[in-house]
């Protein structure tokens, strides 16, 4: 029997946390029409001639701080996945790693599946909660590549928000961690423009469903816990509330606080930097005591067990989404 492919892919990372690289992986990512929805016209000029110079120097010395000696913690970790995902499936699957910006990239991941002989191809966007700017433009991407060489489109795992076993994994992560000193938990989700919501993603619902479920998981009340939104970029409004101006306002009342980011299955620059480093010194310069940071899931053993079944499920599902 043929292998059944297995494609996970993120969203990305620059090959280096050097200004050079960090402007092509952003040319990229940012250039994504599904990513900013602004006419091309009037985006393109100022991407290239404003942004890219002014914040690839900045988003390099970010990088710098969160590379490690296996390279981008995104990368690397999303191939500890794959591998830890290859064995739990075992030979009948061919799993393979890609990014939608930069490397590895969709294109070579294909080429390796072909090659193993694999037929039907299933993919998993690492993306739980679905949003147009990230499953959308990776479903929209694999489905192009792989009708350009002939073959046939995707089953795809598009979410999985609310699937009872990576509810569970994430509760788990937070318990390992978590003492009964405990104040306030909050749970941080990157933002997206108010307007693709308003345009019918489901992006902030997705949110509002993993955040309650969680919740009710770990058995908080309803005032134990406060759901934000982070990485806004630009002027126009984003989905609120903004971790920014949640976090003084949450360190005021809450001493200890521990903050999870479900909106992220493999640690990176947002949650490493981003969430870990910045909100936590915005919680400490507000008069918080404890900040107290979770990992993602990452390659921990109870989420590939649930990253597995799901794989498993869409593998006999009778509709394409």
């Amino acid at each position: 029997m043929k292998p059944i492919g297995v494609l996970l892919v993120n969203v990305g990372s620059p090959d280096a946390p050097e200004t050079a690289a960090v402007r092509r992986y952003l040319a990229e990512f940012l250039g994504d029409p599904a990513v900013v929805q602004a006419p091309r016209w009037l985006w393109l000029p100022l991407l290239h001639g404003v942004i890219l110079p002014l914040r690839g120097p900045k988003s390099a010395e970010l990088y710098k701080r969160v590379w490690t000696k296996e390279g981008s913690p995104l990368v690397a970790i999303s191939l500890a996945q794959g591998r830890a995902l290859q064995a739990e499936l075992g030979a009948a699957y061919k799993v393979e790693v890609a990014m939608r910006y930069g490397s590895p990239t969709i294109a070579s991941a294909l080429e390796r599946l072909s090659k193993a002989g694999c037929g039907e191809l299933l993919l998993v966007p690492m993306f739980p909660q679905y949003s147009g700017t990230t499953s959308g433009t990776v479903v929209d991407e694999v489905r192009r590549q792989r009708a350009a060489r002939g073959e046939s489109e995707p089953r795809v795992v598009s979410a999985f928000h609310d699937d009872p076993e990576y509810i569970a994994a994430l509760a788990d992560g937070v318990r390992l961690l978590v003492d009964d000193q405990v104040d306030h938990y909050v749970f941080s989700f990157h933002g997206i423009p108010l307007r693709y919501v308003q345009a019918g993603d489901p992006y902030r619902e997705h949110c509002e469903r993993t955040a309650n479920l969680l919740a009710k998981e770990l058995g908080l009340a309803r005032e134990r816990w406060t759901q934000v939104y982070q990485s806004r970029f630009g002027r126009e409004e984003w989905l609120r509330p903004y971790a920014l101006e949640a976090i003084p306002e949450i360190a005021r009342q809450h001493k200890r606080v521990v903050v999870v980011c479900p909106a992220f299955t493999t640690d990176c620059l947002e949650t490493l930097d981003e969430v870990r480093r910045e909100l936590g010194h915005v919680f400490h310069s507000a008069g918080g005591e404890r900040w107290t940071f979770v990992p993602c899931l990452n390659d921990d053993p109870a989420w590939i067990r649930a990253l597995g079944n799901l794989v498993r499920r869409r593998r006999f599902a009778t509709v394409r989404v």
